[in-house]
């Protein structure tokens, strides 16, 4: 299955695509819980080898409430990327609500040891209607 980015941010010549997809068969509407995977692409296109070391995201549910994520790399790993390449992982996100949406920013090394943020494009989370 191609896989379609339906999401982009450039920050400095550094690109983060995201794709992201309701899943049912992990969701639980009668229990107030909706599922999300994404995929996320982030492509050098500077021309500096940069070394992601942490994430910050904003998750918004339907109720406006915020929930701030930070961590070191993603998905356990702190990739170092260089000129012309790009890393790809997938991550999921859990809702109380059949809507939000998600947004943030990466934060890179240079070579220098400077750091470099690096913004996640947002993106809605939205599940199918259902009839009931």
């Amino acid at each position: 299955m191609k896989e379609l980015f339906q999401h982009a941010a450039t920050t400095d010549g550094i690109t983060v695509r995201v794709a992201v997809n309701f899943l049912p068969e992990q969701s639980h509407p009668e229990a107030g819980k909706w599922f999300w995977v994404y995929h996320v692409r982030i492509e050098n296109g500077s021309h500096e080898v940069l070394q992601l070391r942490s994430r910050h995201w904003h998750i918004t549910d339907a109720r406006g409430m915020i929930n701030h994520v930070d961590g070191e790399g993603v998905v356990g790993e702190q990739p170092q990327i260089k000129p012309g390449e790009s890393h790809d992982y997938v991550s999921g996100c859990p809702l109380a609500t059949p809507h939000g949406s998600m947004e943030g920013f990466y934060t890179f090394h240079r070579e220098d040891g400077s750091p470099l943020e690096v913004r996640i494009p947002f993106f809605p989370l939205a599940a199918p209607a259902t009839a009931d």
